[in-house]
């Protein structure tokens, strides 16, 4: 029998709002958290709108002024949605089981600000060629703190110190699957029994000029600059393109027992599929295969499935090839599987997407309610799936699925069970 972990304990911090419940609530009734750009002056993009975080306090989550000093914003929404998703959880690493508790994050493709850039072409390239001899002046701005803040590495060292844990810690970097992956990793440590309680999650900002204008180039965004809050609407026929996001999710995970339970952690899959750098192949292949693994995982059938939280970026490939996918093996099912893409609402969070998603389907399952694909007005076709169209649909949730399919062909999908279902 494997070991049955149970999800205990759930942080966001999102577009939609800085902790669990406003960003739960805002997602049921289809608010948006798209707007124009604030982070930066985007007027000189073909993109000018984002799904920022609004309104956060990193003091209010990081009390040490010496961690803000090293921390990013996006390590700053993984330190307070950590920290909700431990309070909600109502445990916490001690001196007695630091060593049993363990870390896996999903962590951002950033390494190095935009700001760091700029100072270091103006101190070492002022031409725009880059002399070495000016990095040994003693008036060099540049800064050792800032290369820290940048290792893929630091959030994952930060959480670690923050909460003392002390036992199986990594950090996943897979573009768009790297939270879905990093949640599904704490699943199998905790069924290898390397630990007994796991902090999962993701974490991610790349609202800044260098992360707009590399999606931009790539022609991935949306640029329905006019209407902000219309431009994420997966799979609809007039759809251009996602909406870049940042943000955090993290779950707890315990072994199963008789505490309060959002929902079971049942199955992992993951592929490659080798096919495009940008692009999921048309018939679904590498998707198919992890949404079949992780439904082998459970032990369940496509038939058990009643919710998916799909990838759903709002770009033409994806949502094609994950709606082929889903095609394949739902198979008689798919007609009755409700779907929908929460990135509608929020954007898309990258690194964080998955573990934020991962949050949602336990959600989902616990409030008895798929949230809403929202801005959808035009069927297409080539995404004939049964979307959770208009408003948010209340109905019992068996099961859940949630996928995230990155750049460079890595694929992740989750199932998860409600509580009732394994009791029965």
């Amino acid at each position: 029998m494997k070991r049955k972990v149970a999800i205990t304990g759930i942080g966001l911090v999102t577009p939609l709002g800085n902790d669990r419940e406003t960003t739960w609530d805002h997602l049921v009734q289809g608010r948006s958290g798209i707007a124009p750009t604030t982070h930066f002056d985007a007027s000189g993009f073909s993109t000018t709108i984002s799904a920022e975080v609004k309104g956060f306090d990193p003091e209010s989550a990081v009390s040490d002024k010496k961690t803000l000093k090293v921390a990013s914003s996006s390590h700053t929404y993984a330190l307070a949605a950590a920290k909700e998703a431990l309070l909600d959880a109502g445990i916490a690493p001690t001196e007695a089981n630091a060593d049993r508790w363990g870390l896996s994050v999903g962590s951002g493709m950033m390494s190095v600000s935009y700001d760091d850039l700029a100072e270091f072409q103006t101190a070492a390239a002022p031409e725009g060629h880059l002399d070495t001899a000016l990095f040994a002046k003693d008036d060099f701005p540049g800064n050792p703190v800032s290369f820290c803040r940048w290792q893929p590495n630091t959030g994952l060292a930060l959480l670690s110190k923050e909460f003392g844990i002390e036992g199986y810690t990594t950090s996943v970097h897979t573009a768009c699957a790297s939270g879905g992956q990093a949640v599904g990793t704490g699943l199998k440590v905790m069924r290898r029994h390397q630990a007994d309680f796991m902090l999962v999650g993701g974490f991610d900002s790349m609202i800044n000029p260098v992360g707009i204008s590399g999606f931009c180039l790539l022609g991935a965004l949306s640029t329905d600059n006019d209407t902000p809050e219309r431009a994420s609407r997966p799979f609809d026929a007039t759809r251009s393109g996602f909406v870049l996001g940042e943000g955090a999710g993290f779950l707890v995970l315990e072994d199963w027992c008789s505490i309060v339970i959002y929902a079971e952690l049942a199955g992992d899959g993951n592929s490659l599929s080798c096919y495009r750098i940008t692009d999921s192949p048309p018939d679904g292949n590498g998707p198919i295969q992890a949404i079949e693994q992780a439904l082998q995982d459970a032990g369940l059938k496509p038939s058990d499935i009643d919710y998916v939280n799909a990838h759903g970026t709002s770009t033409k490939m994806n949502d094609q090839s994950e709606c082929a996918a889903l095609r394949a093996v739902m198979a008689d099912h798919i007609d009755t599987v409700r779907v929908s893409s929460t990135k509608s609402c929020m954007g898309h969070l990258i690194a964080a997407a998955g573990a934020v998603e991962a949050a949602v389907c336990a959600l989902a399952i616990d409030r008895g309610i798929a949230p809403v694909n929202a801005n959808h007005e035009n069927d297409d076709p080539d995404c004939a799936v049964n979307l959770v169209k208009g408003e948010s649909a209340e109905m019992p949730i068996r099961a859940a699925l949630s996928n995230s399919l990155g750049f460079g062909g890595s694929n992740s999908s989750l199932v998860f069970r409600n509580p009732k279902e394994i009791a029965s």
